[in-house]
């Protein structure tokens, strides 16, 4: 089955989320940019306040495709004790290094590269992903307030993506500004996980609280829809 994955910037909605048995609880601080990342004292301190066996990951930021600045950003969160560090390639820069310099901490550490849908990827990365010793990658969007994921790519291109990552044995994951009518029709590419920030809050307003009634609208798509996707302890 498909799982959900809910973004979140605090403990307060972090436990929220976990006490609603959501999937996957990520932590980023949505003010800060589309990857916006919560400083590393503050992540470890939430991965502390949870329980155990709560699937956590947490982004690096929105950062240049420069390998050092990737690869300090990737060691500090992984010693926060998530179970999956996102890194999002992020147009120009060094994607090679950048990649190699995440993959360094893929034996100790579950990595999941963010790709971004309205900057038209290349996904002839994905292989290289693989061989770096990534766990997951997904489809994002940078521009929030350019529309979702479905206004930039075609459920067919969603598709190609999917079969590429699942060929080479990686999990999947589609977010981008989704709205709850985009629902049903991801579901079925049985993607791992969909994961959701605006449209679980107020107004949805991606910077605003989070409003229970709308997670619970998104979660009662789920289960109404049957896919063949699953999660793997988490993502992403």
């Amino acid at each position: 089955m498909t799982g959900m994955l809910a973004s979140v910037d605090c403990l307060d909605e972090a436990l929220l989320i976990e006490a609603l048995d959501v999937d996957i609880i990520d932590l980023k601080q949505p003010a800060r940019g589309a990857l916006g990342a919560l400083d590393v004292a503050d992540v470890a301190a939430i991965v502390a306040a949870l329980r155990p066996d709560t699937v956590v990951s947490a982004t690096i930021g929105d950062l240049p495709m420069r390998p050092d600045l990737v690869g300090a950003a990737v060691a500090g969160m992984a010693a926060t004790g998530v179970d999956y560090v996102k890194i999002g390639l992020f147009p120009g820069g060094d994607w090679s290094g950048s990649i190699a310099a995440a993959g360094r901490f893929a034996d100790k550490q579950s990595l999941i590269a963010v790709l971004f849908a309205d900057a038209q990827p290349d996904f002839s990365v994905v292989p290289l992903l693989a061989q770096a010793g990534f766990r997951g990658v997904m489809l994002d969007t940078m521009d929030k307030s350019g529309g979702s994921l479905t206004d930039w790519q075609s459920l067919e291109r969603l598709e190609r993506f999917l079969s590429l990552a699942r060929e080479h044995a990686l999990l999947t994951g589609l977010a981008g500004s989704l709205r709850l009518a985009d629902v049903p029709g991801l579901l079925p590419l049985a993607a791992d996980y969909l994961g959701f920030r605006g449209a679980l809050c107020r107004q949805h307003n991606r910077v605003a609280a989070l409003d229970p009634a709308r997670i619970d609208a998104i979660r009662a798509l789920f289960s109404k829809v049957e896919v063949g996707g699953c999660v793997d302890c988490g993502p992403a």
